[in-house]
């Protein structure tokens, strides 16, 4: 169990760097005077799950819901 132990917080430490990672790479969510315009609308704003930004959020998703699931399992007493 100890071996165990420790893969698990192995791999919450690689997804607690990892989700850091992917966050900081994110662009801000506010659009500026872009969404005054309609600029909004655009290709990009349509079709941005497509788009580096769109895996950067999923990728957000999966590795939050990891590091929930780690936590919970570290805490778990063996």
């Amino acid at each position: 169990m100890d071996i165990l132990k420790i893969i698990v917080t192995i791999l919450f430490v690689i997804d607690c760097i990892g989700l850091t990672i992917v966050v900081l790479m994110q662009e801000g969510k506010s659009q500026g005077l872009g969404t005054i315009g309609g600029m909004s609308d655009s290709y990009w704003g349509q079709n941005k799950g497509r788009s580096m930004e769109g895996t950067l959020v999923k990728g957000t998703k999966v590795m939050a819901v990891l590091f929930i699931i780690l936590a919970v399992v570290l805490n778990i007493n063996f």
